[in-house]
């Protein structure tokens, strides 16, 4: 009985691996081939672009076919194979795989030239022309742009793999509310050679562009696209791209939609966060005589990528925001990588043991003092350096990015010329930054300067209510002085995330 149990247990044991082995084995790959539309760098975001190839997977059965995004950008149909990109996904291929081939973007370049030397024939014929390549001093022959995509799917085919042609994702260009196609170019080409080798052709220049029209220009133009890039696409616009593929694999006889999800739960990037953390000249005060900068601050970022989230609050200095309990509740939200804007001094010259009990020691030493708060409580009352270097400490140990900026300018004019405190509030912030190797913007100076630029008769518009607090001109002028200032500084971290700004 045991020898029986015995040799049922290996019979079991080896159904078992060969189902297992059997089942790994066939799941199939599938592979993209194509530009930085399709992966755009190390296909991680950055600079906010995304190729559609980092997103189709999630429309995809995971458990049933895997996904290998091989795209690079910057390369045309040509330079793909000559760069030797092909041939590693070829030696891959098993027989029921996919290869899924974008290219077009960079095949209208010079065939030849010390730059990139990446361009293609155009059409789908067989002419030739013989060069010796500028760029990699190599002797060449360059055919055209249907021969190339003829060659990956052919040598495809021949490993037993299912090749599908796509015309190029249409640039964010716009004609009278229409936005051109390529289908008398890149598009019909790859259409051609698809019928040719009668493969699957998705038509993705034209669905996509139809898409975008239903959505119009305005809407697709910072959220689909970028201002400053009519090429690559956002994650939203990477996703819609792939949304297109899949319902033209829906629709298709391809068995590539037998792995599609009924329905699909896409994740766009997480989003980065923006702290502001300062006074009244920052905060949203409920006051449209007293608007802080932070307010309008967000028109001028990208925030499909990163949040912009406002702590600042009135009346509060470097010492109150952490006294009262306010900071504690930021550092709850803080996220490695996450951005903290630091501005306090306004307030700070107040009195340290009476009153609003907000001002705190000068300088940016270890000096202290106690005292006594109206409710016998007693409080160690510190430097304003102090607490800025206690702040940017504690943004480090998140993980995150401190970023300390000199506190805004006040509507006064002694001898004509804008006020700075740069003996007192301005030196300490930027001291308390340098002992912490923390960054440190001068806006202080940049609006002063601005300022001087304006003269004082339209600078009194921006100030309503004192020589303090801004109106909503005053509060729209800083903040396009201060998210200008953050994307020259090239050492912020937020330049990717601030929209090309427009004086």
């Amino acid at each position: 009985m045991q020898t029986i149990k015995s040799v049922l247990l290996v019979v079991f044991s080896s159904v078992l691996f060969v189902q297992c082995t059997s089942s790994s084995i066939e799941k199939p790959t599938v592979y993209m081939v194509g530009d930085s539309t399709v992966k755009n760098g190390q296909g991680d975001g950055a600079g906010g672009l995304w190729g559609w190839g980092d997103f189709i997977g999630q429309f995809l059965d995971s458990t049933k076919v895997n996904v290998e995004n091989h795209a690079l950008g910057g390369t045309s149909s040509r330079t793909f194979q000559d760069l030797g990109l092909w041939d590693s996904v070829h030696r891959k291929l098993n027989k029921g795989d996919y290869v899924l081939i974008q290219f077009g973007h960079n095949d209208d370049g010079p065939i030849n030239d010390d730059y990139r030397a990446r361009g293609t024939i155009k059409g789908v014929g067989n002419e030739s022309e013989e060069i010796d390549n500028i760029l990699t001093g190599k002797h060449e022959i360059v055919h055209s742009y249907g021969w190339y995509i003829r060659k990956v799917v052919t040598e495809a085919k021949e490993k037993g793999a299912i090749p599908i042609v796509l015309s190029p994702i249409p640039r964010n260009k716009w004609n009278e509310g229409k936005v051109p196609l390529n289908n008398t170019s890149y598009g019909l080409w790859a259409k051609q050679i698809a019928q040719e080798e009668q493969v699957t052709f998705i038509d993705l220049n034209t669905k996509m562009a139809q898409k975008m029209e239903s959505i119009g220009e305005k809407d697709i133009t910072g959220t689909y696209f970028y201002e400053h890039d009519h090429t690559h696409t956002s994650a939203k616009g990477a996703v819609m791209a792939a949304e297109v593929i899949i319902e033209a694999f829906k629709k298709s006889s391809n068995s590539l939609a037998d792995f599609i999800l009924g329905s699909p739960l896409v994740k766009l990037p997480k989003k980065r966060n923006l702290f502001l953390v300062g006074d009244s000249t920052m905060a949203d005060n409920g006051d449209e005589n007293a608007v802080g900068w932070g307010v309008p601050f967000p028109i001028h970022f990208d925030t499909t990528r990163i949040q912009i989230i406002n702590k600042a609050r009135g009346g509060k200095s470097s010492r109150t925001f952490m006294y009262e309990g306010l900071w504690d509740s930021v550092l709850k939200q803080v996220q490695p990588k996450d951005f903290v804007l630091l501005q306090f001094g306004h307030n700070d010259a107040g009195n340290i043991a009476k009153a609003k009990y907000r001002g705190s020691l000068r300088g940016i030493g270890d000096e202290l003092q106690e005292v006594v708060r109206p409710d016998s409580t007693l409080e160690t009352v510190h430097t304003f350096g102090w607490y800025m270097k206690k702040y940017i400490r504690d943004v480090k140990a998140k993980g995150a990015v401190p970023i300390v900026l000199s506190l805004t300018v006040r509507n006064e004019w002694p001898g004509g010329i804008v006020e700075q405190r740069t003996d007192s509030y301005i030196k300490w912030a930027r001291e308390a930054a340098k002992v912490e190797n923390a960054i440190f913007l001068d806006i202080s100076d940049s609006l002063a300067v601005k300022y001087g630029e304006l003269g004082k008769e339209k600078v009194n518009a921006f100030f309503p209510k004192d020589h303090t607090h801004t109106g909503a001109k005053g509060a729209a002028f800083n903040a396009r002085i201060i998210a200008q200032s953050l994307r020259n500084c090239s050492t912020c971290g937020l330049r990717e995330f601030i929209l090309p700004i427009k004086d």
